[in-house]
């Protein structure tokens, strides 16, 4: 028996399987009883037997018993892990508790029987170590020695393993949601066959609006959420697995056929899922969600592959609109692998103080008088000035924004502090905001600091939005934005009018001081060109809402001809200059700057103090 005792408790201590252990454990039981056969049987949390281990028996007869309810009838094993204690069956075909089962064992010649339960430390049965015998008989002395050392060695062994399993089931389980967790979610990804071409599909789920819970609820409210939206996708999701992978983020792993056919379909069923209502606590929380998908494709060699398509469409999905889903197509992953990598250049050129103002001037076309400049941005990669239209995918990142927008505004002040101290009869500057600017709330107090700091009035700042941006916003925020900014008294000019959603009946609602013309209305100007007529009824509709007009991309004398002669008298473009640095735009300023003594601009709303405008 020393030896049984020391093979048994060598293998629990190596960590081998509680399969193996369990079968050696037979195998050096029957070698002591040779005329015995050994079986181990396990009884789950549910109180359900199943076949852990039976070397000599028939696979057929221990499959049998898989699933057998304990009771007072249910043989040998059966009726000892209902009773708590040991039976012996000295006679299998005469003995009622085996009336139900005598013909599994009668035809193998297993006559006798005797169960002994395996219990854990509260008492409660966890298996079954049973002798099987091919004559009527009881256990002798030795070999109820024999089985009290094999049934502890058992408990050690099922002890052991309940351990490692609730160890695997607090790794592989997420708390909160009770969802299996991102480490469950890469074991199952990387067990996936990727050899069939449309064989499964992931989906993965970001929710919108954890953050606002959290901040305006309280993380408790936040908890609540994350736990209803995790109920929510796994119905609607089933039979396939949802997974909770992050803190605001979850994945569905689709196989079945259904889900497969219908990728959209399945991602309506998540977003209308989540749509209901949520009660979290003392709150009614609606929850929101956007969806990336993605479907193993040919050439998707590893999972990994479709897991980053995934989150390539999630990525694409919270830029374009968020709500809603997206499911990956070619090309998706290299365009937003293009603009992570221009998010890359700009935040170690931000970090470098690399990204730089240059100026262009926007002069009197009568006089090529000097009355403004446009802020550009420019990003320096060594001997390199790169324009900001190289970039401008980054800038629809919010924080990279926000941070471009605070350094030009920084650098703008500097140079126009250093101007009017020059004693230069500086105007105006106009400065570009994007979208994730206006979107961020944060715009109006930005520029006031950046500017209180050189003691900069504001109002030398026209702000310049572009005609895509403010007229493309369906839930009007951004012109919400801009009349807020202009009921503050700053100016705002809108930007290459006519690239985008050019409507007339725009400029009706439009709150702008000043309208620039794109540049591809300019390049076509001639005598009976439709651009004509289109620039001189812009011209003459933008007066009679007050509006002044800039002509942008100016490159030739007739077209300052032609502007002049449709009643334009301002403009920007290569025939006055290209956008230059500080030292190039102070010579400009010194050579050619307009004095102000010709007729201004009226300022927008509430400006209140004297101001010197751009010459009408």
């Amino acid at each position: 028996m020393l030896k049984l005792q020391n093979i048994i408790l060598e293998m629990i201590a190596k960590g081998d399987t509680l399969v193996n252990t369990a079968t050696w454990l037979c195998i050096e039981a029957e070698t002591l009883v040779p005329d015995a056969i050994c079986s181990v049987l396990t009884v789950d949390a549910a109180g359900m037997i199943h076949p852990l281990a039976g070397p000599s028996l028939p696979a057929h007869y221990s499959a049998a018993l898989d699933g057998l309810q304990p009771g007072p009838t249910a043989g040998s094993c059966g009726t000892a892990a209902y009773l708590r204690s040991e039976v012996t069956v000295t006679d299998i075909a005469s003995d009622s508790r085996w009336a139900g089962y005598k013909h599994l064992a009668l035809p193998l010649g297993l006559l006798a029987c005797w169960s002994s339960p395996i219990l854990d430390a509260t008492g409660e049965p966890v298996g079954t170590f049973a002798f099987y015998y091919r004559e009527r008989r009881g256990p002798t002395e030795l070999e109820r020695q024999i089985v009290r050392q094999c049934v502890h060695l058992c408990a050690i062994a099922l002890e052991r393993e309940q351990r490692m399993e609730a160890h695997q089931l607090r790794a592989f389980t997420d708390a909160l949601s009770g969802l299996p967790n991102r480490a469950a979610f890469n074991a199952a990804l990387g067990a996936l066959d990727c050899g069939a071409p449309g064989d499964w599909a992931l989906l993965v789920i970001d929710l919108d609006n954890l953050k606002v819970a959290n901040d305006t609820f309280g993380h408790h409210a936040g908890d609540c959420l994350l736990k209803i939206a995790g109920e929510r996708i796994a119905a609607a999701v089933a039979p396939n697995a949802a997974f909770r992978i992050g803190g605001d983020e979850f994945a569905a792993l689709l196989r079945s056929p259904a889900t497969l056919e219908d990728l959209d379909g399945t991602a309506e069923q998540i977003l209308a899922a989540l749509a209901e209502p949520a009660e979290c606590g003392d709150h009614v929380i609606v929850p929101r969600a956007t969806i990336g998908g993605a479907t193993l494709a040919l050439g998707d060699r590893v999972a990994e592959r479709v897991r980053q398509n995934a989150d390539f469409a999630l990525y694409h999905a919270k830029e374009t609109g968020r709500g809603g889903f997206v499911r990956y197509w070619p090309g998706l992953g290299t365009n937003i692998t293009r603009r992570l990598g221009e998010i890359r250049d700009v935040d170690a050129a931000l970090r470098d103080h690399r990204i730089d103002a240059y100026y262009q001037p926007v002069v009197r076309l009568d006089t090529r008088e000097i009355v403004g400049l446009e802020a550009l941005c420019r990003m320096r990669i060594g001997d390199r000035v790169i324009p900001a239209a190289d970039f401008q995918e980054a800038t629809k990142d919010v924080h990279v924004a926000a941070a471009m927008t605070a350094r030009m505004m920084a650098l703008v002040a500097a140079d126009v502090r250093a101007w009017l101290d020059m004693g230069i009869p500086f105007q105006h500057v106009g400065i570009n905001v994007s979208s994730a600017d206006m979107h961020g709330g944060m715009l109006d107090r930005l520029l006031a600091a950046a500017f209180d700091k050189e003691g900069v009035p504001l109002h030398h700042v026209i702000l310049e939005v572009t005609e895509t941006v403010y007229m493309g916003e369906g839930d009007r925020l951004v012109q919400r934005a801009v009349e807020a900014l202009r009921a503050k008294g700053l100016r705002v000019a809108l930007d290459d009018f006519g690239t985008g959603y050019a409507s007339l009946t725009h400029l009706l609602t439009v709150p702008v001081d000043i309208l620039k013309i794109d540049k591809s209305f300019i390049a076509r100007l001639a005598p009976g060109d439709a651009s004509m007529a289109i620039v001189e009824g812009l011209i003459q509709i933008a007066g009679k809402l007050d509006m002044r007009v800039i002509a942008e991309g100016v490159e030739t004398e007739d077209q300052v001809r032609e502007l002049i002669s449709a009643g334009c008298l301002l403009g920007q473009g290569y025939l006055f200059s290209e956008a230059v640095d500080r030292v190039a735009t102070t010579a400009l300023l010194l050579g050619g700057a307009q004095r102000l003594s010709a007729s201004p601009i009226r300022p927008a709303g509430r400006i209140k103090h004297k101001v010197h405008e751009i010459s009408r």
